[in-house]
């Protein structure tokens, strides 16, 4: 039966389980956003290797000397409850989305180079004309804006489809103005014409 006691009895305080994980999780959401939108989006072998390798080690930090079955459950509902409640406040608080997650950074804007973000993100703009051709863009040339969002997903918004919206609204302007111009004929045809049906 000891082999009961070792898997259900608790080897460390239970505020001390509770408190573990949270360290741990606080401590990573920090260390993701420090390292930047990139790396979130773009994993190359040395990152995979990094994220890989701080898994094995966080994991001791967060069991301690611990390892029953309990102890394990209580770990993995602090580390849900964490992410929920964390959920809910970024959620209810925009600011703090911000914070945590970071803000959507134009890497081209108006068609010009923001070489500040990209030197932020670690981006090269050889690595930026891949992601476009990626989208299907032969060129960067051919691109109004490129954003990056805390996710570190690239979007990009092409010049063409910007001057189709363009001459659309000023289509739509035009079909309006021309409807009320009608309008407008019909009302006086009608006053000096009352026999003839409006």
């Amino acid at each position: 039966m000891e082999w009961l006691n070792h898997m259900f009895i608790l080897g460390v305080p239970i505020i001390e389980k509770i408190l573990r994980p949270i360290i741990i999780y606080l401590f990573l959401i920090i260390g993701l956003r420090v390292a930047g939108k990139r790396e979130l989006a773009q994993l190359s072998p040395f990152d995979l290797v990094v994220l890989l390798t701080i898994s094995n080690t966080v994991q001791n930090a967060i069991i301690g000397e611990d390892n029953s079955v309990i102890g394990g459950i209580i770990g993995a509902t602090t580390l849900l409850l964490a992410n929920m409640v964390l959920g809910r406040l970024v959620f209810r608080f925009r600011k703090m989305e911000e914070l945590i997650e970071g803000k959507t950074d134009f890497l081209i804007q108006n068609g010009n180079l923001n070489k500040k973000v990209l030197d932020h993100e670690a981006i090269t703009e050889e690595e930026l004309t891949m992601a476009a051709h990626k989208e299907g863009y032969k060129t960067l040339v051919e691109i109004l804006e490129a954003t990056i969002d805390s996710g570190g997903r690239i979007s990009f918004t092409p010049k063409n489809s910007v001057l189709i919206e363009i001459r659309q609204a000023e289509l739509l302007e035009r079909l309006d103005m021309l409807t009320k111009e009608i309008t407008s004929l019909r009302s006086d045809l009608s006053r000096n014409n009352p026999s003839e049906p409006g």
